[in-house]
């Protein structure tokens, strides 16, 4: 009934459609493997596998998939886990259907979401973490790659950082790659955690 409901409200936006279902978290890497899923869905608590488990196995098959958290449980514990898999947000499912459509397309765009009570608990949780080692010497930042991390830390989509620095977007994709090889990590949502941890956001 509540994906029913999910399926509803999803493809009341023309520009969405749900390609497939699963009622637990190995159904949904299998569905993910067999459909063409330009996001995916998934909750945390699931029988047979976890949500964060299907998380780390479709991200470990393909590291650019995203994946969107949206579940009952507000645990930053949770939170922390799943965006560290690769998550590309977290959503409670009390979220109003206008906040999951925006949330789906800003995901879509390369923007990172936190339902507000989550990052009320994830921010600080973030920030008060050791800093992470950098070698800044070795692999120096220049200025305006150290001000899209900025701006990738603040959760803002490619687009949205083309719009604010006046540049393409294909630019951007560019500087963030760049961004990643030069700091070794693995996906954007990484460079967001870096940024926070790193005092950037």
């Amino acid at each position: 009934m509540v994906r029913q409901g999910l399926k509803m409200i999803i493809e009341q936006d023309p520009r969405l459609k749900v390609a497939a279902e699963a009622e637990n978290g190995e159904e949904a890497v299998r569905q993910f493997e067999k459909h063409l899923i330009d996001i995916t869905l998934m909750d945390i608590r699931m029988p047979v596998l976890s949500g964060l488990e299907a998380i780390r196995r479709i991200r470990s098959r393909r590291p650019d998939a995203k994946i969107l958290v949206l579940t009952t449980f507000n645990d930053d514990e949770y939170a922390l886990k799943a965006l560290e898999l690769g998550a590309c947000g977290y959503l409670l499912k009390d979220a109003e259907p206008r906040k999951l459509i925006e949330a789906i397309h800003s995901a879509l765009r390369g923007g990172m979401i936190l339902h507000d009570t989550v990052a009320a608990k994830v921010m600080p949780r973030l920030l008060t973490r050791p800093k992470a080692e950098t070698r800044t010497q070795d692999l120096p930042l220049t200025p305006r790659e150290r001000t899209i991390v900025r701006l990738v830390g603040e959760g803002l989509s490619n687009r949205e950082i083309s719009d604010e620095l006046g540049l393409s977007v294909g630019t951007v994709k560019n500087h963030i790659s760049q961004i990643l090889q030069k700091l070794e990590l693995r996906d954007r949502t990484q460079l967001a955690i870096y940024a926070l941890k790193n005092d950037l956001a």
